[in-house]
Formats: C-alpha cells, sequence, structure tokens
C-alpha cells in the first residue's frame, strides 16, 4: 500500500433512517498510525458515522474505501471486509458463557479459520497485551466492567486489523474503571495501530490524538490537531460544546 493512501476513506456520506437524514455529506480520511478523535453532542451523528465505515449501517449515499478497495461496492463480502476494520463498543458483547480466552479465540477459529491451539495461543498474546493474562479462564460475570471491555478490545486486536473503530468505548464504565482501557488505547497507539475513536474523554482527546472532528447535525464543523481544535475553536459551535464539556 501506497504510504500515503488513507486505511479509511470515506467520501459524501450520507445516512437516512426513514425521513430522518443523520448524516449529510460527511468526508473521512484516517491515514495509516494516525489516531482520529471524534467528538461533538449526543445525536450528531459520531456513532453512526463510525458504524458505517464497517458497514453495521449502509451509507444511503456515498463510498467507503478500506486500503484502496471500496467497500460499499455491489458484492462485497462484507464479513471479510470486518476482519480488518475491528470495532469495539460501548456494551461489551461478550459471551457470557464462555472464559475471556473463548471469546477472543473465537473468531479466529469461526471467522478466520485458525485451529484451536493455535487460535487459543494467539487469544493468550492479545490478553497479554491489555493486562489480563491472569484472567484468561474467568468468565464475563467475574470480571470488572473495565477488564470486559479490555477483553473485548483483546479480541478485536486479536484478529489484526488493519483499523480499529472504538465506539463510546468508556461510557458504560464506573469513573474509577476508565484509566485501565484508556491505558491500553494508549499502548495500542505507541504500537502504531490505526484508530478511529468517537468518545467524551477530552483529555485523553488532547494527549493522545492525532486530529479532532467535531461533528453537529452531521456534519463535521471543525477539525485540526488538538491544539488548534481545543486551544484555538475556528467555531461557535465547538466553543459552545466544549465549554458545555468541560463545565465551563
Amino acid at each position: 500500500m501506497n504510504r500515503q493512501q488513507p486505511i479509511v476513506d470515506a467520501q459524501n456520506i450520507e445516512k437516512s433512517f426513514g425521513d430522518l437524514k443523520v448524516l449529510f455529506g460527511v468526508d473521512l480520511q484516517v491515514a495509516p498510525q494516525e489516531l482520529v478523535f471524534i467528538i461533538g453532542p449526543s445525536g450528531s451523528g459520531k456513532s453512526t458515522l463510525l458504524r458505517c465505515c464497517n458497514l453495521l449501517e449502509q451509507p444511503t449515499a456515498g463510498t467507503i474505501h478500506i486500503m484502496g478497495e471500496e467497500i460499499t461496492a455491489k458484492g462485497v463480502d462484507i464479513n471479510q471486509v470486518r476482519q480488518r476494520i475491528g470495532m469495539v463498543f460501548q456494551s461489551f458483547n461478550l459471551y457470557p458463557h464462555m472464559s475471556a480466552l473463548g471469546n477472543v479465540a473465537l473468531a479466529l477459529r469461526k471467522v478466520k479459520k485458525i485451529p484451536r491451539t493455535e487460535a487459543e495461543a494467539l487469544a493468550h498474546e492479545a490478553l497479554r497485551r491489555v493486562g489480563l493474562s491472569h484472567k484468561a479462564s474467568s468468565f464475563p460475570n467475574e470480571l470488572s466492567g473495565g477488564q470486559q471491555q479490555r477483553v473485548a478490545i483483546a479480541r478485536a486486536i486479536a484478529m489484526e486489523p488493519e483499523v480499529i473503530l472504538f465506539d463510546e468505548p468508556t461510557s458504560a464504565l464506573d469513573p474509577e474503571l476508565v484509566g485501565s482501557v484508556l491505558e491500553v488505547m494508549r499502548e495500542l497507539r505507541a504500537s502504531g495501530m490505526t484508530m478511529v475513536v468517537v468518545s467524551h474523554e477530552m483529555r485523553f482527546a488532547a494527549e493522545a490524538a492525532d486530529r479532532v472532528l467535531f461533528m453537529d447535525q452531521g456534519l463535521i464543523v471543525e477539525q485540526g490537531t488538538p491544539e488548534q481544535v481545543f486551544n484555538n475553536t475556528q467555531h461557535d459551535r465547538t466553543r459552545s460544546f466544549l465549554s458545555r464539556v468541560s463545565g465551563n
């Protein structure tokens, strides 16, 4: 792949749910090893845009390319596409009857058709990366919310995706558990993982993001470095949102 070619290249994305239009021609490009953070008020279209990027939602209009391949083209194998795009949700979506190891190994076995022994070795390594080697045999109800989310991240990275999409990964967690998840995300960032994050964790965005996008009413209103967006805001809508979330 050309080093300059985006991992994600979404052009003119529109999305409607019946008569309700949620996205109004959004463009999103994400470069290799870039961490893009999407902020904005509830209902602004952030999560819908993210879900369009792996076709959990089919765009009403526009095109999406992943590493140069158009995934919105007719006849595309969606399951094949999703192997290249990891997704971490607000809810952890773990199977309650399976151990942490089993949850991480499942897609390796069922989707990638990797033999059980090899899949479990890869799953152990993914759990090690998120600091949960010692919880491999634990079931979800034996884990804290933060640990469950880290298992979900391990499940995503075990598939060796080109990009991981994070949809409000800490919003369901008690405040004292958020830090462990953000630390894993920092380490992924340092390892060169390409990431798109929808979140209200503004401090993390300021510290870790390469680029911050502010969305409102289905449009990207402003984008730039964290310094530009947080400290040199150009738009009143961005300024108003940031003042509300910071409590000023």
